[in-house]
């Protein structure tokens, strides 16, 4: 039975932002206006991945052990590490154990187009297992050249990346082109035993005409890294977490005058070997946290016309296998098989004063073979209005979703570091938007304010009397936010700013929980600043800037409040080639922000870098 519980207004995307002009940001190449919204695309601490340009993202609250790059958990609107779900062309590409290693993605950032995030209506019509929000990938076109850049920092950091790309256009008004990519870094960390080395590969094949593209791509990635206090939150465990990850890909689309389609498929395989104290040796034994993971997608989605509407579809068939674990041994499967259809017919009206009403109302069919069935309602209205300095859009909208969660939290041990739950069963969230934007050819902003209910929300928390223990548990809670994003731009100087606000209400019903590691770890107040000055042609300046008030939490050992800064200075040497000389400063204050309770966060981390462009 359905139960709508909230409605849901959604502010409409404005075009606009900051975003990379050129295809590799590790040369901090000039920004337009085409989605990307922070300034610095190439951290101080390694070389770039997906995670690297969501750490000052307005809309997205990227919580980091050490090193972004390392490891990070991404949330949005509140949400914990599990709600956020990232999809490349068709397909969510996610993984089975753990929503922590859910930005895991073994490409170059630089064959994907910037990331967009879905919320409100557009997330429940696309999102696969996520029930808060999905990050959005495109492919990105290839044209002939190439790049190589590396660098050296603070802490002993080296790091080097070098791209390599050929386009053929071919008698039939086709084109082919292909792309690879290979990237290394290793560094000592800013603390002791916080060092890592970092390995990946990825290659990108495309194949573009009138109407119609096909992408396939490879990537792999071997990951060590070593931070104290990474998952447990005890500054004197020396913890490692040893990922080798393989990804393929295909993707296809084509459009015509009736509307477009799009559909694909992923294969994606994992090996994590995690440590809590690297100075033991590992027995292959239960406590060795060694596990497997595969997992095979596909995806479709689009937009066809047809009897008078517009028809918005989306779905994704997905299968996964715990292939192995030492650890994850004690829930009641092992692999599990899913099914997300979503069908949402709409309709637009041209009015005389030349507003356009658009209304859009469907169902998201979610099925498992492991657990109970979902059928939900989505619906939109939206109005868009042409005034003299530019165009209004107001937006009101409604979306139910669901989730599963992950092995992690169903097969670990009742008791343990980790502890489980085989009886958790699906989340349910509830959303409602109120929303305003407006945009003219200078700035835009846009404007939105949201409640949403999660229901058997999956959490870890804790308990005083087992401090060692983290207990995964149902929770109920009630979200209620604003959110702000604006932009501005001219010649030489480009600005984008974010305001958010959240207040929560958990209800955890008969569980014994002191504090919360995820749920109630959230800024009440959250501030972006993004600025990117380009004095002259040569010269690039990029400062990425966030303040927080965070929630009180019993866990943290640092203050509540946090200033956290990074800038970056390139030159570009030569035009032809280009020849950049950069510097990158992260952490620039030095803050020491507990991001997780407990936690320790990396420090100033500075590095220079020279890139090559043919």
């Amino acid at each position: 039975m359905i139960e709508v519980l909230s409605l849901q207004l959604l502010l409409g995307f404005a075009v606009g932002g900051i975003a990379a002009e050129a295809e590799d940001p590790e040369v901090l190449a000039p920004i337009t206006v085409t989605g990307q919204r922070v300034a610095n695309l190439q951290p101080a601490s390694t070389y770039d991945s997906m995670a690297t340009a969501l750490r000052y993202d307005p809309q997205v609250n990227l919580q980091a052990r050490g090193l972004p790059e390392g490891q990070a958990d991404v949330t949005v609107r509140g949400g914990l590490f599990e709600n956020t779900g990232f999809r490349i062309g068709a397909v969510t590409v996610f993984d089975p154990q753990t929503g922590h290693y859910a930005v895991e993605i073994p490409l170059d950032p630089a064959m994907l187009t910037a990331p967009d995030v879905l919320t409100d209506f557009d997330n429940g019509l696309n999102a696969f297992n996520a029930s808060v929000a999905t990050v959005n990938y495109g492919f990105s076109p290839i044209t002939s050249g190439g790049s190589f850049s590396a660098g050296i920092g603070s802490d002993d950091l080296l790091y080097g990346t070098i791209r390599v790309s050929r386009s053929k256009e071919l008698s039939d008004r086709r084109t082919v082109a292909a792309t690879f990519s290979v990237s290394g870094s290793r560094g000592d960390g800013t603390l002791p035993y916080g060092d890592h080395e970092f390995k990946r590969f990825s290659g990108h094949v495309q194949l573009a005409g009138e109407g119609g593209e096909t992408n396939f791509a490879l990537g792999y990635h071997d990951k060590f890294t070593g931070w104290p206090g990474m998952y447990t939150g005890f500054a004197s465990l020396p913890e490692t977490d040893d990922i080798k990850l393989g990804l393929a890909m295909v993707d296809h689309q084509w459009s015509n005058e009736r509307g477009w389609l799009e559909v694909g498929a992923a294969y994606r395989w994992l090996e994590d070997d995690y440590d809590f104290d690297r100075r033991t040796v590992e027995s292959g034994q239960p406590g060795s946290f060694e596990h497997e993971t595969r997992s095979f997608s596909a995806g479709l989605a689009g937009k066809q016309s047809g009897l008078g509407l517009d028809w918005y579809f989306s779905g994704q068939f997905s299968a996964d296998r715990l292939v192995r674990s030492t650890d994850l041994t004690n829930g009641d499967f092992n692999s599990r098989s899913y099914l997300t259809l979503s069908l949402a017919p709409g309709r637009e009206w041209l009015m005389d004063n030349g507003n356009v009403i658009a209304a859009r109302a469907g169902l998201r069919l979610d099925l498992s073979n492991r657990d109970e069935d979902a059928l939900m309602p989505l619906a939109s209205i939206s109005l868009e209005q042409s005034v003299d300095s530019g165009i209004n859009q107001y937006a009101l909208e409604f979306s139910r979703t669901s989730q599963l969660p992950g092995y992690t939290a169903l097969n670990s041990p009742p008791r343990g570091l980790f502890g489980g739950n085989p009886d958790l069963g699906r989340e349910y969230a509830n959303t409602v938007t109120l929303s305003f934007a407006h945009e003219n050819a200078a700035w835009w902003v846009r404007t939105a304010v949201f409640h949403r209910r999660d229901d058997n929300l999956v959490d870890w928390t804790y308990l005083q009397d087992a401090p060692f223990v983290r207990q995964a548990n149902p929770v109920d809670v009630r979200v209620n936010g604003f959110e702000g994003l604006a932009g501005w731009h001219s010649r030489v100087l480009n600005v984008v700013g974010g305001y958010t606000w959240l207040d929560k209400d958990a209800d955890y019903g008969s569980a014994m929980v002191d504090a919360s590691y995820y749920a109630l770890n959230y800024a009440r107040h959250r501030l972006t600043l993004a600025l990117v000055w380009q004095p002259a042609d040569s010269v690039d300046v990029r400062w990425d800037n966030e303040y927080r008030r965070q929630q009180e939490n019993s866990l943290r050992s640092s203050g509540d409040n946090a200033y956290i800064t990074s800038l970056s200075l390139s030159w570009l040497v030569l035009p032809d080639p280009g020849i950049r000389l950069s510097v990158v400063a992260d952490n620039l204050t030095d803050s020491d922000f507990q991001e997780f309770p407990g936690t320790p966060p990396m420090g100033r981390q500075i590095s220079m870098g020279i890139g090559i462009d043919w």
